[in-house]
């Protein structure tokens, strides 16, 4: 079976997606760097945001639709990657469990201190490893076979659910939550992380 040769609208969703993740992991990963180097950090409200984000959009809205969707589809489709499939399913939930986690730690840094630092840092760092490869995994391996094996029928369904992720407006029926939340972050977050005044 050929490529489909018209990209669909929902791997488009998702490496944009994947993208601000990245975008926002890497901004923790800059916190904790400046902290340990005994530069000035961002006040900890940007790092409550940048996991606020994680636990709002990505673990409510991302991933569901990646396991109830994509992931579903291709099970249909082809038992080729039924076992990374499953693997992926079950680092949706270990990466909650993690984002609980850091929220700890970061409530045991601020309130308990210096002492408290390195487990936070180490944390920080185990979650970007973690996620940086489940990105990956699903950029270089899910998707392309997907693409192979899904019919224009099955794209339809999918890109159907991920577009509905659009339609969630604010009142004002501007942007969706999601971007601003990400918006926030921005504009909060001092350089190189964001467009705030510098730290």
């Amino acid at each position: 079976m050929s490529v489909r040769n018209i990209y669909p609208a929902s791997l488009r969703i998702i490496q944009d997606e994947h993208e601000h993740l990245s975008s926002v992991i890497q901004g923790m990963r800059y916190f904790v760097r400046q902290v340990e180097n005994g530069g000035n950090a961002p006040d900890l409200k940007v790092f409550r945001a940048m996991l606020y984000y994680i636990m709002e959009y990505p673990e409510k809205v991302h991933h569901p639709k990646e396991d109830q969707y994509l992931f579903a589809k291709i099970k249909e489709r082809t038992h080729q990657l039924d076992n990374e499939l499953d693997a992926l399913s079950e680092q949706h939930g270990k990466g909650e469990l993690m984002v609980h986690r850091l929220f700890q730690v970061l409530l045991d840094y601020e309130f308990g201190g210096k002492t408290a630092f390195p487990a936070f840092r180490d944390l920080v760092e185990q979650y970007a490893h973690f996620y940086f490869s489940h990105m990956r995994t699903e950029e270089e391996r899910i998707m392309p076979i997907a693409r192979q094996v899904l019919n224009d029928q099955d794209w339809k369904q999918v890109d159907a659910a991920f577009l509905e992720n659009r339609k969630m407006l604010d009142d004002a029926g501007e942007r969706y939550k999601y971007e601003q939340l990400f918006s926030l972050i921005v504009n909060i977050a001092p350089a190189p992380i964001g467009v705030a005044d510098p730290v």
